[in-house]
């Protein structure tokens, strides 16, 4: 395909979904529910065919193989967030507040969609189906675009998506794929095609949020790396915090999510690491200098500190008190999850209300940084930026607002 007939296609498709999303922003709540759930049906029929372009895209795959391996267990788990995300409450349409002015205004604020969504995702083929649902339920299309590392899982997939929005009469133009690999499409896609797209949501690594973030020419939602932190507090319950470290770091290790640092109080440190360190089989460590005095471990080098690490490793700190791991969170947190595990309720509330993160946790793993886990049944991302949304974006995070005014005749004097 020439360049020219790939600005042409990219065009056509912004267009297309630009006429979609006009028809899903008045369509009923209950018909959007119904193509949902018809998109499940289709997803668990087109098992076989989705793992067979999974297994072609796991013998390309020279990384993130856990991300991208998919078997029927993780499409039936895809179908069934699709469920869940169809019984959601739709947000179109929802009365946000109302008050009525002295001169008789009556004024409304009103959930809206917010028109054509752009994801770009890598190798996360589950991100297909549920960016495809989530952008349903609040009344957006959506144009994906799939990492070639799982592109043909992506596209097996959105073809089951397309058949069922034909089950429940929707254009299919409302959940489209980029069925190139050319990057040159992304570069489309960031410029907004011609205004048809509103939003863009980009979903993995650090190059590609720092390319979106720095080409996007339309709004992002961004989605930074995930350096989150468990920090055990000197009141923390010693069992509890075995727990909840090893599954923080060790349940899946390549989730955003994943614990990658561990902070702990040096008062408790001599008791509590190498009970923690025994839980955590399989796993390197990192430590800073009072960390490796307690238990044998590799030494944490200052980049340590500001890595995502995706994979069984750990970096470990000792500190002196609350105040110097919100310090240490402050310098090298991504603003997405950090937990605290203690018994002390004002600590607890002290580390949540300063820790300027998206998602501050008490007394729970960090893997509980999840859409499906927040009850909206899945999640396009973590939003680790402030504006518009932040933490698990699910279908009300993909709204805006407009107002509506009802008048009696009223003229301004």
């Amino acid at each position: 395909m020439t360049s020219s007939d790939l600005h042409d296609q990219m065009r056509e498709m912004g267009r297309a979904a630009r006429r979609a999303a006009n028809a899903l922003a008045v369509a009923p709540a209950e018909q959007r529910s119904a193509a949902i759930r018809a998109m499940a049906m289709r997803l668990r029929e087109a098992e076989g065919a989705i793992l067979a372009a999974n297994s072609a895209d796991m013998e390309d795959a020279t990384a993130h193989h856990d991300r991208l391996l998919l078997d029927a267990g993780r499409i039936e788990s895809i179908a069934a967030s699709l469920e869940q995300i169809a019984e959601l409450p739709d947000p179109v349409g929802v009365e946000m507040d109302r008050w009525v002015r002295p001169n008789g205004l009556d004024i409304a604020r009103v959930r809206t969609p917010i028109g054509v969504i752009g994801m770009i995702y890598e190798a996360r083929p589950n991100v297909t189906a549920d960016a495809a649902a989530i952008c349903l339920r609040s009344g957006n299309a959506v144009i994906l675009r799939s990492g070639s590392e799982a592109q043909r899982s992506a596209i097996a997939i959105h073809a089951a998506l397309v058949r069922g929005l034909e089950d429940a009469a929707f254009d299919p133009n409302a959940v489209q794929i980029v069925a190139t690999t050319d990057r040159e499409a992304v570069g489309m896609l960031l410029s907004g095609l011609d205004g048809t797209i509103d939003l863009i949501i980009p979903r993995g690594g650090k190059a590609l949020v720092e390319r979106v973030s720095r080409e996007g020419r339309v709004p992002v939602l961004g989605h930074l790396e995930g350096i989150c932190h468990s920090y055990v507090h000197a009141a923390a319950d010693p069992a509890m915090a075995v727990d909840i470290v090893r599954n923080a770091k060790l349940r899946r290790v390549s989730i955003c999510g994943a614990t990658e640092t561990l902070l702990i109080d040096r008062e408790v440190a001599s008791e509590l690491l190498p009970k923690i360190v025994q839980a955590l089989d399989g796993c390197e460590l990192r430590g800073d200098e009072g960390a490796r005095t307690i238990v044998p471990m590799k030494v944490a080098a200052a980049e340590d500190w500001n890595t995502e690490y995706l994979a069984p490793i750990l970096a470990v700190r000792l500190v002196d008190g609350i105040d110097e791991a919100i310090d240490h969170i402050a310098r090298h947190g991504t603003g997405h999850t950090d937990a605290i595990i203690t018994q002390d309720e004002d600590a607890a509330e002290k580390f949540m209300s300063r820790v300027d993160s998206a998602i501050a946790i008490w007394n729970a793993s960090t893997q509980f940084a999840d859409g499906g886990e927040f009850g909206f049944g899945a999640e396009i991302g973590i939003a680790t930026g402030k504006l518009h949304a932040r933490g698990p974006v699910g279908p009300e995070q993909l709204t805006s607002f407009k107002y509506k005014m009802r008048g009696s005749g009223q003229t301004r004097p």
